[in-house]
């Protein structure tokens, strides 16, 4: 089974800089570290790194396929993602005054979270098929296909145990804490107007 180097290396680059991206994610991941420590920032990271392998290998295997062949299941998968970050940005307004206080505790809720901002990130979908259209070639082997989905899912894993794992036990952790209701409601804003660039784009 032969692998090709060259489409593993150019996905590699751009998984890595679509994961340093700012995002819903970034917040997320730095969300569930204030509210519930390392322990939940981990499994919060882990289970964004999952849905996001998960997707990676649809998307390699179907999605392309699937935008082609049935463009309304996409677009129900979109609307599903628009209507998640909206009920993310909610819970994270009206709790912002509690939650903050919410100290290790979750860590089954953070990995939740963390796998479905990740799989039901609509722009996640667009990045991976704008992607993968570019990288992946007719008759590429099944072994280059697993490589790459892997991969993704690696250095998206690797990326936020980073972030959760370097923000605890800094005082950047305790300041945010502190301003905890501000980062909630920081973070609700992000996420609605994340879902709103992804409904302008559709209309």
């Amino acid at each position: 089974m032969e692998i090709a180097w060259e489409a593993l290396l150019a996905a590699s680059t751009v998984f890595f800089l679509g994961a340093i991206s700012p995002g819903p994610s970034l917040l997320m991941v730095i969300r569930n570290t204030i509210v519930g420590g390392r322990r939940r920032g981990v499994m919060c990271a882990v289970g964004h790194g999952i849905g996001f392998g998960l997707y990676a290998g649809i998307a390699i295997f179907g999605l392309i396929v699937l935008l082609e062949q049935a463009p309304e299941i996409f677009f129900i998968l979109q609307i599903t993602g628009i209507l998640l970050l909206i009920w993310y940005g909610y819970l994270m307004w009206v709790h912002a005054e509690d939650e903050h206080q919410q100290i290790e505790e979750g860590e089954a809720r953070g990995f939740l979270e963390g796998f479905s901002i990740a799989f039901f990130n609509p722009k996640i979908a667009l990045f991976l098929v704008a992607i993968l259209a570019q990288v992946l070639k007719p008759g590429m082997g099944f072994s280059t296909k697993l490589a790459i989905g892997m991969l993704g899912m690696t250095i998206d894993t690797v990326w936020y145990l980073i972030v959760a794992l370097v923000l605890t036990g800094t005082p950047a952790l305790e300041y945010l804490r502190k301003k905890g209701e501000y980062v909630y409601k920081f973070t609700a804003i992000a996420l609605w107007f994340f879902a709103a660039s992804v409904v302008y784009s559709l209309v």
